[in-house]
């Protein structure tokens, strides 16, 4: 009987120890539960990067006015007046060919007035009436330069348009007086017949 109880008792008093290595095996698994994931955060990193860059471009289109913004009806129109108001004013300068044509056309009609003895001047009939007709055509091209680019400039806010409208309105304005000079003959006179001696006058003394 003494010794029976002496085994059970050494069998009893081992069997905590084997089982001490099972306390530990939390610890060894903590490094697994607690690592990093990297990958989720770089697969994200180029559609983070890309919101980013369309976020950037939203603001900056909001920023802009309405009418400068591209696309908007209101700043292509006053780019489109913008570019009109110019060259009606640089055509105001150098001519056209609508004043080309109509000078052409009042230099028939006076060669007919001529010819059919309705007139006799023939300065005023084949020069003098073509020339005025076109200071009228390029002073017509100058005051409707003037009137776009004056309409443009009060409706244009991006820089460049209100640039070139304000060249067409100073292309205008030098078209302007210029069709005024040559139609009230400010560059030049008129030209004029000269004087022919009536029949049977006196010669001049000395001859």
């Amino acid at each position: 009987m003494g010794t029976r109880t002496t085994d059970t008792t050494a069998t009893d008093t081992t069997t905590p120890e084997a089982e001490a290595p099972d306390k530990t095996t939390p610890e060894a698994k903590a490094p697994d539960v607690t690592a990093p994931d990297t990958t989720s955060k770089d697969a994200t990193a180029p559609d983070d990067a890309a919101a980013t860059d369309d976020a950037a471009a939203t603001d900056l289109m909001e920023g802009l006015p309405e009418e400068d913004a591209p696309g908007s009806a209101n700043g292509v129109a006053t780019g489109a007046g913008a570019v009109v108001a110019a060259g009606l004013g640089l055509a105001s300068v150098t001519g056209t060919w609508l004043g080309t044509l109509m000078a052409e056309r009042q230099t028939l009609l006076g060669q007919i007035k001529l010819q059919t003895g309705k007139t006799s001047d023939q300065i005023a009939a084949v020069y003098g009436t073509p020339w005025h007709t076109t200071a009228l055509v390029n002073g017509v091209f100058a005051a409707l330069g003037m009137l776009v680019a004056a309409v443009t400039l009060t409706r244009a806010r991006a820089t460049w348009a209100r640039a070139l409208a304000w060249g067409g309105l100073a292309l205008g304005v030098l078209g302007l007086l210029i069709a005024a000079g040559m139609y009230l003959d400010l560059f030049a006179a008129m030209p004029s017949m000269p004087s022919t001696p009536q029949p049977g006058g006196q010669p001049p003394m000395g001859h």
